[in-house]
């Protein structure tokens, strides 16, 4: 189980500034920054505009960023600098391989130490769609080992009944990080996680089909999904 909730992208328009600065071609740069009412453009362009903030990528520097982001990570450095926010609930044994990603990532989590008795555990907090039978009981089982525990401790302040919850809680626990994450750090994830087993990672990778133009981050354009271009990458090998 994964949710993704509260997604924020900044900096777009500082991104297009510096991938236009090795060449000196703001003048070529045909995207409309929108505020306030106003667009204005890097070429001196401006007016007004009666749409709410917002960007729209022109043709010119989206055929340059496709270009770049076809070039690899050393060519599409302004990647960098489109930055990510969102909240995501991910269990934690998804999130043990989301920490490999420590370049260009921030993450602030729901803390177990401090928190893990705050609430009495339910089957609710743990992802386990995939047990079957008898190891769904046992994570029931270990639930309720948890919340005898919970409870000793809340009456108690035992340290040693702490020491239970923090060492029988399941990898299945589901925990609340805030990241930052970019573009580029995106364009790794979807490259190396598209495919993988866990259902987690798949339809991580279809979130970022949300995000404004995708395209720089997948070189999938938008009416395309992951399916499809699985299904075409393996025609090719074929």
């Amino acid at each position: 189980m994964i949710q993704i909730e509260n997604c924020e992208v900044v900096g777009m328009e500082a991104a297009i500034r510096g991938m236009r600065n090795p060449m000196n071609s703001w003048g070529r740069s045909d995207t409309l920054f929108i505020r306030d009412g106003m667009y204005y453009m890097l070429n001196g362009d401006s007016g007004p505009y009666c749409d709410e903030d917002a960007i729209e990528i022109g043709e010119n520097d989206m055929k340059l960023m496709r270009q770049l982001a076809d070039g690899g990570s050393v060519h599409a450095k302004y990647r960098r600098m489109i930055v990510v926010y969102a909240d995501i609930v991910a269990p934690l044994y998804w999130w043990k391989e989301f920490d490999t990603y420590k370049v260009g990532t921030v993450a602030n989590s729901c803390s177990t130490m401090h928190k893990i008795h705050a609430k009495e555990f339910t089957l609710e907090d743990f992802s386990c769609e995939h047990l079957l039978g008898f190891g769904d009981d046992e994570l029931r089982r270990v639930i309720n080992v948890l919340n005898v525990y919970r409870k000793k401790f809340l009456e108690t302040q035992d340290k040693r009944y702490w020491w239970q919850m923090i060492q029988l809680l399941p990898s299945s626990y589901n925990q609340r990080r805030t990241v930052m994450l970019n573009y580029e750090v995106l364009s790794n994830i979807f490259k190396y996680r598209k495919d993988h087993k866990l259902d987690e990672w798949r339809k991580f990778c279809s979130w970022i089909f949300s995000l404004p133009y995708s395209e720089i981050i997948t070189g999938v354009v938008p009416t395309e999904n992951v399916d499809e271009q699985n299904s075409t990458q393996k025609g090719k090998e074929q």
